[in-house]
C-alpha cells in the first residue's frame, strides 16, 4: 500500500487518466476539487463540516439535500442550529433520547469494537464528555480545569498546544464511561433549563484557547448539539457495518 506524506501538497495539479480506486483520504484538504468525466461509483465522502460548505454534483449543490435527508433520519437535528432556549431545550432532548437508543441496542460485545480505526462507541462517549467539558464547562462557566480525565481527545490536540496529560491513558470500563456521560448529559440539561435569550447572546472565549476568536453562549450549546448528531452519526454508521 502507497502512503502519501501528510508533507505532500497537490494544490493546483491535474491528475489524468490516473486510478485512486479504493484510496483513502484522511484529513485533507480536498476544498475546490474539480473532478470531471471520472468513475465515481461508490464514493465515500464523510466530511464533518460539510454543511457549512457547497458539494456540487452534475451542477446541483447537492448539501441542503444531504443536510435535509440526514433530518429525515435523526428526528430533531434540525434543532442543533436553534436560536431560542426553547428550541435548544427541546433539541436536547432528541439527541439525549436518540443517544439512549442507541446505548440501549448496542450488545456488549461490540461498545469497544471500532471500523477502519474509526472511535468505538465508547471512544465515541468519551469525546462526547471530553466536548461538553470544553463548550460548556469550560467556555460557558469559564472553569479553569473543566475536563474530565476519562475525556477522549482528538489526535491534533498537541498541535495547538494542548495538554494531554491530564487524561487516563488507560482503557476506562464501560458502566465508567456511561456514569460520567451521565452526569454530563445531567449538566446540559439542567444549564439549558435555567437558560435565557439574554444568556445565549453573551459572549465568551472558545475553549481552545485561539485568539481571535469569540463565540456567544448559544454557539457554544450549538456545537455540543451539532458534535452530538454528527457523533451518533458515525456510531450508527460503523455499528450497522458491524453487524
Amino acid at each position: 500500500m502507497t502512503t502519501a506524506s501528510d508533507q505532500q501538497s497537490f494544490e493546483g495539479a491535474t491528475f489524468s487518466k490516473t486510478s485512486f480506486k479504493g484510496a483513502t483520504m484522511r484529513a485533507c484538504d480536498l476544498s475546490g476539487v474539480t473532478i470531471r468525466a471520472a468513475d465515481v461509483n461508490g464514493l465515500d465522502i464523510d466530511g464533518p463540516d460539510l454543511m457549512f460548505g457547497s458539494l456540487v454534483v452534475n451542477g446541483v449543490d447537492v448539501v441542503p439535500l444531504i443536510d435535509a435527508e440526514l433530518n429525515r433520519q435523526f428526528p430533531g437535528r434540525e434543532l442543533q442550529g436553534a436560536q431560542t432556549p426553547e428550541g435548544l431545550r427541546e433539541g436536547w432532548v432528541a439527541v439525549r433520547d436518540a443517544w439512549a437508543t442507541t446505548v440501549a441496542d448496542t450488545p456488549a460485545e461490540m461498545v469497544n469494537a471500532s471500523v477502519d480505526e474509526e472511535w468505538s462507541l465508547a471512544q465515541t462517549l468519551r469525546h462526547l464528555v471530553l466536548a461538553t467539558d470544553a463548550w460548556l464547562r469550560g467556555a460557558v462557566m469559564g472553569i479553569d480545569q473543566p475536563f474530565h480525565e476519562l475525556g477522549q481527545i482528538f489526535s491534533s490536540a498537541s498541535e495547538i498546544g494542548f495538554d494531554t496529560s491530564i487524561f487516563r491513558t488507560d482503557e476506562p470500563t464501560f458502566d465508567e464511561v456511561l456514569h460520567v456521560r451521565a452526569e454530563r448529559q445531567t449538566m446540559v440539561a439542567d444549564f439549558l433549563d435555567g437558560a435565557t435569550s439574554d444568556l445565549l447572546a453573551e459572549e465568551r472565549d472558545n475553549p481552545w484557547g485561539v485568539e481571535g476568536w469569540r463565540l456567544t453562549v448559544g454557539d457554544c450549546l450549538r456545537v455540543i448539539l451539532e458534535e452530538e448528531w454528527a457523533h451518533l452519526r458515525y456510531v450508527r454508521r460503523d455499528l450497522a457495518r458491524l453487524a
